[in-house]
């Protein structure tokens, strides 16, 4: 066996030690799973064993499912029918024959057990964990577009009740082991000297288990179903919270409520097949598919550096500048202290300097006041921020960023300031948003040593970093801003330089298309809407209300200033214009925008928005002005790529998901083109741009991708070409 050993004592009891050599945690595969089954048929056939506990040599028990192994089975275009027999090796050859084999079997869950590793300890008799925080148990694949598909959810509800149940099957929470035991989840808390013999006891003293659904008359509380007033009402209510959280985007949390409703029904092995019937359903669809490989499979792979330049020796960096010292100065120097790196934060004066590092002293108070920290670790956290308006600070840094404001020249100003003190190993990146890299750099007297960081807003919550490469970039510099990120445990993408790079470009067209939405006179509401029916976060005006309407509006100056006549005006230029010239209502720091912000009350829609964009008869409906949202944002995203301003989809999916919340049941800007068909999007493309306008008009190279059968993403009968 290659993922577990097995030891039998001389009182007949067998260690079944999870361990799969080949991996730092182990996981539910096809190797285990076969593994497993050989273990089970040893301790059910061998009449010297009396019974097994299976613990892990690992630190954690078991994660849940191999998602490697899931991918390979989503682009092999897994079937129905494939997904059902997966789930029943699984559900009924493994974990059905381990439960009525004759033998008892304790889990000892000496660390985290989630997903597929739960569900083992949930098929096992007797439950003992180790009392440590950190060793959390619960069914997460919810989460990944699944639900627990090997008996997870019908031993759970018969386990805790469906009003304990349905709350971690719908959210994925994992709880601790007091939180496991009082919920029922298991039966005994331990340290860690005592999870074996504990579980050996109850294995010498409960020698012939039998689980109560399978005793004779067994009957279910909750199996009245909607005959029981409370329990209508608990699945009523839970239907409701789903359609308010997801808007039926995401079809796992129905399949888990149709799963846990239908199962309570039925006698257990029945149930058990209706779940394996959901579990195939969600499996072969494209959900499941789309979440896993860009939420999990390539954001891992980013993370782990998929892009880094081979060749170049490991950077760490132990000491950084960070020119700026606002909201995203601040909050980059906040997470590289949290990283243990050493920061010099500076300002235009000591006054602002150290307003900044009072940004990251709030945050840590704040983690200390709710126990997340102790107030010596916060104070040597904050001890690695030093406040300065004095370049000379900067000698001995690793590197420096810049974060001041989105003007060509103060960037230059501070660019040359910095680079005549720093060691000439240092490189500088650049935080802006929008303006060239390349452009940027000839301010630069190492302009190879020049390249885009570009964070986003607020640092301390948004995972993701834009790396922007420039003409003159090296790959030296390009490794180790991909180390840096890496030191501050966040997450990657490489883009190369273009006005806008690929983030704030794609980004732009979700409000733009929002403002023209309104000027075609689209009532406002139905626009936001649309959006978050769409799975979009927030809908684009109440985002440009935050963000302020003149950051746009500069954006577009700059670019006109800067490409004259060959710069093409964005949808929404008058909209823009008489927000900010005509109405004053710049957003919500300005006083209003597109929303009122009433002192002590609620924001809502300006009342007199409609006045100054008069609806029409007819209005779209939510589907078409959704669609438009989502399609506009899709289609820029495979300009961005056809231009090399992307070089991998992955990264244009992470980086849509991550930066501005594109609905990740799409998996990401070129997924939604995948899912939907090329042939198809192109065909809804030339339909809005006959509609709408010409910004909707798919490319001939996007045309060309289409008659060559070209994915974004290779699956089963299709070609793909992930670099452009």
């Amino acid at each position: 066996m290659q993922t577990l050993t097995m030891h039998v004592d001389a009182q007949g009891i067998a260690l079944i030690t999870l361990n799969d050599p080949a991996r730092p945690m182990n996981v539910v595969g096809p190797a285990f799973i076969d593994d497993f089954i050989e273990a089970i048929e040893r301790v059910a056939t061998d009449p010297s064993i009396v019974g097994a506990i299976v613990t892990s040599a690992k630190p954690a028990f078991m994660a849940g499912a191999d998602l490697k192994h899931l991918m390979s089975l989503f682009d092999a275009g897994v079937s129905r029918q494939q997904a059902f027999a997966l789930s029943r090796r699984a559900s009924v050859e493994m974990h059905r024959r381990l439960e009525t084999c004759g033998k008892p079997f304790v889990s000892a869950i000496n660390g985290l057990a989630l997903g597929g590793g739960f569900e083992l300890c949930l098929a096992c008799h007797w439950r003992v964990i180790v009392d440590d925080p950190k060793a959390v148990v619960g069914l997460p694949e919810v989460n990944v577009g699944l639900l627990a598909g090997s008996g997870g959810t019908q031993r759970l509800l018969r386990m805790i009740g469906v009003d304990k149940a349905l709350p971690l099957l719908l959210d994925g929470k994992s709880v601790t082991p007091q939180e496991a035991l009082a919920l029922g989840m298991v039966d005994a808390v331990v340290p860690a000297t005592e999870l074996l013999p504990t579980a050996r006891r109850w294995l010498i003293e409960t020698p012939n288990p039998v689980r109560k659904w399978d005793t004779k008359n067994y009957r279910l509380p909750e199996g009245a179903g909607l005959l029981s007033s409370s329990l209508a009402t608990t699945y009523s209510m839970n239907v409701a919270k789903v359609g308010a959280k997801t808007f039926h985007n995401y079809p796992a949390p129905i399949a888990i409520l149709d799963c846990v409703f239908e199962g309570a029904l039925m006698p257990f092995d029945k149930a058990l097949t209706v779940e394996s019937k959901h579990f195939a359903r969600l499996m072969s669809g494209p959900v499941a598919r789309n979440i896993v490989r860009t939420n999990f499979v390539n954001k891992g792979l980013a993370d782990r550096l998929a892009r880094r330049p081979e060749g170049v020796p490991k950077f760490d960096a132990r000491k950084i500048g960070v020119l700026g010292a606002g909201m995203m100065g601040s909050g980059i120097a906040y997470v590289a202290a949290l990283a243990a790196i050493d920061v010099v934060l500076l300002d235009a004066t000591q006054e602002q300097a150290e307003r900044g590092r009072d940004y990251s002293r709030k945050l840590l108070a704040g983690a200390v006041e709710r126990g997340r920290r102790d107030q010596a670790s916060a104070d040597a956290i904050l001890a690695r921020i030093t406040a300065t308006s004095s370049y000379s600070a900067l000698a001995d840094c690793d590197l420096v960023i810049e974060a001041v404001f989105e003007d060509k020249s103060v960037k230059a100003d501070v660019t040359r300031q910095a680079e005549a003190v720093l060691q000439k190993s240092a490189f500088f990146a650049s935080n802006t948003s929008t303006l060239p890299i390349s452009e940027l750099a000839r301010q630069s007297d190492r302009p190879e040593r020049y390249i885009g960081l570009h964070f986003f807003s607020p640092v301390d919550r948004m995972p993701l970093v834009e790396i922007i490469v420039g003409k003159q970039t090296s790959e030296t510099t390009v490794a180790q801003a991909l180390d840096l990120v890496a030191q501050l445990r966040m997450t990657p993408i490489v883009v190369n330089d273009s006005r806008g790079f690929y983030t704030s470009r794609v980004f732009q067209t979700f409000i733009h298309e929002g403002m023209r939405m309104l000027e075609e006179g689209v009532e406002p509401a139905l626009i936001e809407n649309a959006a978050r029916f769409a799975g979009m976060p927030v809908g684009p005006l109440a985002v440009l209300d935050e963000v302020s309407i003149e950051l746009p509006w500069k954006i577009v100056m700059q670019s006109r200033e800067a490409l004259g006549d060959a710069y093409d005006l964005p949808c929404s230029y008058d909209v823009m214009r008489r927000m900010l010239d005509e109405f004053k209502r710049p957003g919500r720091r300005g006083g209003g925008g597109f929303y009122d912000y009433p002192e002590g009350g609620k924001k809502r829609l300006w009342s007199e928005l409609k006045s100054a964009f008069p609806p029409v008869a007819p209005q779209p409906s939510v589907d078409e002005a959704g669609k438009r949202i989502l399609y506009i944002q899709a289609l820029e995203t495979a300009r961005c790529l056809e231009e090399g301003v992307l070089t991998h989809a992955a990264d244009a999916d992470i980086g849509s998901v991550l930066a501005w919340g594109f609905p990740s049941y799409t998996g990401g800007t070129l997924s939604l083109i995948d899912a939907v068909g090329l042939s198809t999007f192109i065909e809804e493309c030339e339909r809005m741009a006959a509609a709408y306008g010409p910004r909707f008009k798919p490319s001939a190279w996007l045309r060309e991708r289409a008659i060559r059968g070209h994915l974004f993403h290779a699956v089963a009968g299709h070609a793909s070409e992930a670099v452009a």
